[in-house]
C-alpha cells in the first residue's frame, strides 16, 4: 500500500494532478478539473500508484457532494474511490479523506447525515486540517434541510477558520460561501453582507464555481426586488456561467429561477412543457423534488387537473412526511400547498400545513438560495384558506406580509396581501378586505405581477369527504378523519355531496343512476284472520274472568299467558292507532337499511374524530327521505 510520501511521483502524473488541483481549488473550474483528474486516475491506475489514484479520485469528487448525477457517472466515482481505498495506507491522510468523500456521497443520496458527521469527528480527532475541511464542507451540504440551521452555521464558521490552516483557497471560499448561504436560508436581514465579502475575494481572482453561486443568488435578489426582466436576463447569463464551470445544477437552477419569475407574473402555466421534461432530467439531485412540485402547480394553473393530481400524488407518496428534507424541501412543500389549493385538495393542504408549521419563521428558498418564494407563513395561510380555516388563514397572511416586507421580497409581499384580502372577504364580520386588495393591486401593477384569482368560497361549517382507495377522508375545517369504506359511508358521501337536498332512502339504496321499481305494501293479516283473532281474544278474556272469580289460580295463569301471547301477536300486526300493519315494501326496507348503515358510518367517524362525528350527527337526517344540512 502506498501513500504520497512513500515513492517519488511520476512526472507526468504529478503534472496531471497539479493541473487538476489548480483547476478545482484555485480556479473553481469543475469541468477542467474533472478532465485532468480523469487522465490522472487512468495514468495512476496503469502505474499501480495508489496515492495517485486516491488524489485523482478525490479530485473527481469535486467541491460539492453529488456532482456526478447520472447513475453511470456516480457508480464510476464510487468504484474509483473504493479502489483507491484498497491501495493507500490505512490511517493515512489520504485514507481518511477517501472515507470522508464516500460517507458524504452515501449520506447525501440517502437524505442522511449521520455517517459524514461521524467521520467529521474522526477527522477532528486526527488533527488533519485538510480532511476536516473537506468533511465539514460535505457535511454542510448534507445538512441543507430546514432542520439544521444552527449546526450548519457552526460548521461554516469553523471552515472559515480552518481555511487559513489548509492554505487552500477553495476551503476559505467555501466557508465564506456556506456562511452566506446559511444567512439567506435563515432569512437574516444582513445576509447580503456576506456577498460583499465574497465578491471582494473574487475580484482579486475569479473562482468559477463560487462565482456561479453568487450570480445565482443575485438573480434571486432581482426577483425579490420585482425586476423580472433584469432577473430573467441575469438567470440566462448565470446558467451559461454554470455550464462553463461544469456545474450539474446549471439547468435545474435556471428552471427554478424562471419558475419563480413566471409564478409572480401569473404565467407559470407557460412552463408546463419545460417542467414535463425537466422532472426526468438526470442532472437533478437525487433528493430534489422542487421541479415535480412546480409541475403540479403549472399543470393545475393550466387546468390540467389530472396531471396536477398525478404530480401531487408522486410527491405525497405513502406519507408526505417521508419526503426528503433537502435544500429544496421548503419550495417543494410550497408547490404542494399551491397545487392543493388549485385542486381544492384539503387533505394534501392539511398534511403540508402540519409539516411546515415548525418552520414558519423561514423563507422558502431553493437549493443554495438561488430562488425564493417568500415566507413560509404564506404557504401556511394558503393551506388554511384551502381548508376553510379563515381566521387562521388571516393570521398567517398578516405574518407573511410582515415577513416578506422584512425580506424586501416585494412580489411575495403583494401576493400575501392579495391572499389576505381574499381571506378577509370570506370571513364573516371582518373588515379591511377592500383596503388590502387595493394595496395589493397597486403593488402588483407597479411590479408587473398578476394576482391569483380567489379560491372557491368554502361552505361555512360544511363537512366534506372524498374516496382515497379503500378509505374515505372526512374533512371539517382544519380537521380530518380517515375511515374505511362501507355501504353507509357511500350513502353518507352522497348526502354530503348534495348538502341541503333531500334524497329518498330507496334511491340511496338503489345506487346512483338507478330508478327503484315501484312496490305496493301488503297487510300482515287479512280481514278474516283479524276477525278470528279478535273473537279468540274475547273468549280468553271471558275464561280469565271466570277462573279469577272461582279463585282457580292455576287455570287463570295458563289462560293469562295465552291471552298475553295473543295480544303480542296482534300488536305486532297492528300499526298506528290500531290500524293493520302492512308488510314492508321497498321504501320501508330502504328506510331501515339505509338508516342503520349511515348510523354505523357515523359511529366509525366519531371514533376517528369525535368533533366531526358530532357535527354530522347534528346535520344528518335519516328516514324515508334523508338529508345533510350543514350547521
Amino acid at each position: 500500500m502506498l501513500d504520497s510520501g512513500t515513492r517519488p511521483a511520476v512526472t507526468g502524473l504529478g503534472e496531471l494532478l497539479g493541473n487538476g488541483e489548480r483547476a478545482l481549488e484555485a480556479d473553481g473550474d469543475l469541468r477542467a478539473g474533472r478532465a485532468w483528474f480523469d487522465r490522472a486516475y487512468r495514468a495512476a491506475e496503469a502505474a499501480g500508484d495508489g496515492a495517485g489514484m486516491a488524489r485523482a479520485a478525490l479530485g473527481l469528487g469535486g467541491l460539492w457532494v453529488h456532482e456526478h448525477r447520472s447513475a453511470p457517472a456516480a457508480a464510476l466515482l464510487q468504484a474509483r474511490l473504493s479502489s483507491a481505498c484498497q491501495l493507500v495506507e490505512p490511517g493515512s491522510s489520504l485514507a481518511l479523506r477517501l472515507k470522508v468523500r464516500l460517507a458524504g456521497e452515501a449520506d447525501y443520496v440517502a437524505g442522511e447525515s449521520s455517517t459524514i458527521l461521524a467521520v467529521l469527528e474522526e477527522a477532528k480527532r486526527a488533527g488533519d486540517p485538510v480532511a476536516w475541511a473537506e468533511a465539514a464542507s460535505l457535511a454542510h451540504h448534507c445538512l441543507l434541510g430546514p432542520d439544521h440551521g444552527g449546526q450548519r452555521r457552526a460548521l461554516a464558521q469553523e471552515l472559515i477558520t480552518e481555511g487559513f490552516r489548509t492554505s487552500r483557497r477553495s476551503d476559505l471560499l467555501m466557508g465564506l460561501l456556506w456562511r452566506t448561504v446559511d444567512l439567506f436560508l435563515d432569512g437574516d436581514p444582513h445576509a447580503q453582507r456576506g456577498l460583499a465579502d465574497l465578491r471582494g475575494l473574487l475580484a482579486e481572482q475569479d473562482h468559477l464555481a463560487v462565482g456561479f453561486v453568487l450570480d445565482a443568488i443575485t438573480v434571486m435578489l432581482s426577483i425579490r426586488a420585482g425586476r423580472f426582466d433584469e432577473a430573467e436576463a441575469r438567470a440566462a447569463a448565470c446558467a451559461r456561467r454554470g455550464e462553463l464551470a461544469g456545474d450539474a445544477d446549471a439547468t435545474g437552477w435556471y428552471t427554478a429561477q424562471l419558475g419563480a419569475i413566471r409564478w409572480y407574473q401569473g404565467r407559470v402555466a407557460e412552463l408546463l412543457p419545460v417542467l414535463r421534461e425537466m422532472v426526468h432530467s438526470p442532472t437533478l439531485s437525487a433528493i430534489d423534488n422542487a421541479h415535480v412540485a412546480g409541475l403540479a402547480v403549472a399543470a393545475a394553473s393550466a387546468g390540467d387537473h389530472r396531471e396536477a393530481a398525478g404530480a401531487l400524488a408522486r410527491l405525497r407518496g405513502p406519507d408526505l412526511a417521508l419526503l426528503p428534507r433537502s435544500s429544496s424541501w421548503l419550495v417543494s412543500m410550497y408547490g404542494i400547498v399551491e397545487s392543493a389549493c388549485l385542486l381544492s385538495d384539503v387533505e394534501s393542504a392539511l398534511a403540508a400545513y402540519a409539516l411546515l408549521t415548525p418552520f414558519a419563521r423561514l423563507p422558502m428558498t431553493a437549493s443554495l438560495a438561488v430562488a425564493c418564494f417568500g415566507s413560509v407563513q404564506h404557504a401556511l395561510g394558503v393551506a388554511m384558506l384551502t381548508a376553510g380555516e379563515l381566521e387562521r388563514a388571516v393570521t398567517h397572511f398578516r405574518a407573511a406580509v410582515r415577513d416578506n416586507l422584512a425580506l424586501a421580497h416585494w412580489p411575495a409581499a403583494a401576493l400575501s396581501r392579495a391572499r389576505l384580502a381574499q381571506a378577509l372577504a370570506l370571513l364573516p364580520g371582518s373588515a379591511g378586505a377592500e383596503r388590502e386588495l387595493a394595496a395589493a393591486t397597486r403593488e402588483a401593477a407597479e411590479l408587473g405581477m398578476a394576482l391569483p384569482a380567489a379560491p372557491p368560497r368554502p361552505v361555512a361549517g360544511r363537512v366534506t369527504c372524498r374516496r382515497h382507495g379503500k378509505h374515505w377522508v372526512v374533512t371539517f375545517g382544519a380537521r380530518s378523519a380517515l375511515v374505511e369504506h362501507s355501504v353507509g359511508m357511500g350513502y353518507l358521501a352522497t348526502l354530503l355531496e348534495h348538502p341541503g337536498h333531500e334524497l329518498a332512502a330507496v334511491e340511496l339504496a338503489a345506487g346512483p343512476g338507478v330508478v327503484p321499481a315501484p312496490t305496493s305494501a301488503q297487510p300482515v293479516l287479512d280481514p278474516a284472520a283479524t276477525s278470528h283473532y279478535r273473537r279468540w281474544l274475547a273468549t280468553l278474556e271471558a275464561e280469565l274472568d271466570e277462573h279469577e272469580a272461582n279463585h282457580d289460580d292455576g287455570r287463570a295463569e295458563r289462560v293469562r299467558s295465552e291471552r298475553d301471547w295473543l295480544l303480542g301477536e296482534l300488536s305486532a300486526a297492528a300499526g298506528l292507532a290500531g290500524r293493520v300493519r302492512e308488510f314492508a315494501g321497498a321504501e320501508e326496507k330502504a328506510r331501515i337499511a339505509v338508516g342503520k348503515a349511515i348510523r354505523r358510518a357515523l359511529t366509525r367517524i366519531t371514533a376517528a374524530d369525535a368533533l366531526i362525528g358530532d357535527v354530522l350527527r347534528d346535520g344528518v337526517r335519516t328516514g324515508t327521505r334523508c338529508c345533510y344540512r350543514p350547521g
